[in-house]
């Protein structure tokens, strides 16, 4: 049985899902739509020689200026035709521009992008968008796709978003959604539940998760809640260890925290957290059973020396809010048998970045790994 999510917090290869998954929404015209407004049609008048009439005319009015308070972007100026053709687009990097290009206008493009909801060719990339923006204008877009009708299943992208919310209503509502699963139709939906949770790295929700596992008969969700529990017990053995404690607080920092379990060879886990965590650096798209026990105290130090883990974790891009105290990052992580990619949004804090949510992308098996290569996937 592949997992969802192993120590790394990431799925395994193989998981099923029930429900059909939408292609990735990513590039930069988005922009193209908004700055047409910034323009008056009658901008040219201003180059004619003054007329020789008694009654002078009035000047036409300047062109608004980018960036200064009166310029607004107004619901319904987003091309619906225009966007869904970058949307349809094969060229999976310029969509991802396109995701890119929208995160950096921040706050002011959500009017916008809560009336693109509203078409079901651009909903799903609408939904994605407002919740890596977040703030409360956004969120409140997010929470009525929890009511939403149609059968897109974009409930997945309000799940996602609460994960920076540490609050007892983000954490019921999250636990609510995972102990419904027996009666979702699609996974996708309880497996974005289980992430937000995973990545808060909370020891407190380690009970309440084994309780939802218990309940469920879903063998796929149960072995997600199991390795979530692995995964927030390793990564908080780590930050309360002296090494995590001198851990900075950048963006590099931030994202390789999340996959420590994978980059920290057992015996090193075991040193930082006390023990080593059961599969502690298995490749996420492995099918291994899981590993068992801290190896003798005897040998920890010379393997913790010698052994290096066999993943890299490359931050490829970095995009910041217009306040920059938020950013989005591209993220590719790469083991053996599988190189995946992530959208990593985090938060500055207290002059510190802090993850507060996580996006599965595409995932692409290694030729001679041992199961064929597979396509995108979209973020759950």
């Amino acid at each position: 049985m592949s997992n969802l999510i192993d120590t790394t917090g990431r799925p395994a290869a193989g998981g099923s899902t029930r429900g059909k998954r939408a292609p990735w929404a990513i590039t930069a015209a988005l922009t193209l739509g908004a700055s047409l407004c910034l323009f008056s049609p009658g901008r040219g008048l201003a180059q004619q020689p003054p007329t020789t009439s008694q009654k002078e005319q009035a000047p036409p009015p300047s062109p608004a200026v980018a960036g200064t308070e009166s310029e607004e972007i107004l619901p319904g100026d987003l091309g619906s035709e225009l966007l869904y053709g970058i949307l349809s687009s094969s060229n999976e990097e310029a969509q991802f521009e396109l995701l890119r290009a929208t995160f950096a206008a921040g706050p002011a493009i959500v009017p916008q992008l809560t009336a693109a909801l509203k078409d079901d060719r651009t909903a799903e990339y609408a939904a994605q968008a407002l919740a890596y923006i977040g703030g409360e204008k956004a969120l409140n877009a997010l929470w009525g796709l929890l009511s939403d009708p149609r059968d897109l299943n974009l409930r997945r992208f309000t799940y996602g978003a609460l994960a920076e919310f540490d609050s007892p209503q983000a954490t019921d509502l999250l636990f609510e959604a995972i102990d419904n699963s027996d009666a979702e139709p699609d996974r996708t939906v309880t497996e974005s539940a289980v992430i937000a949770l995973t990545a808060r790295s909370d020891t407190s929700l380690l009970p309440r998760l084994l309780s939802s596992e218990k309940k469920l008969e879903d063998v796929v969700i149960r072995d997600d809640l199991d390795n979530a529990r692995e995964v927030i017990q390793a990564r908080a053995k780590y930050l309360a260890s002296p090494e995590g404690k001198k851990a900075g607080g950048s963006i590099e920092t931030a994202v390789r925290t999340y996959f420590i379990p994978a980059l920290e060879p057992p015996s090193a886990a075991g040193v930082a957290g006390g023990t080593a965590p059961a599969s502690a650096g298995k490749p996420p798209a492995s099918t291994a059973s899981k590993g068992a026990g801290t190896p003798p105290a005897a040998a920890t130090a010379s393997a913790a020396a010698k052994t290096r883990p066999l993943v890299s974790v490359d931050v490829r891009s970095v995009t910041l809010s217009p306040d920059q105290d938020r950013a989005l990052a591209r993220v590719v992580f790469e083991d053996p048998s599988a190189i995946a990619f992530y959208d990593f949004v985090l938060q500055k804090r207290y002059g510190s970045w802090t993850l507060v949510s996580v996006w599965l992308g595409p995932e692409v098996e290694k030729a001679g790994s041992g199961t064929p290569e597979t396509g995108p996937e979209s973020p759950r």
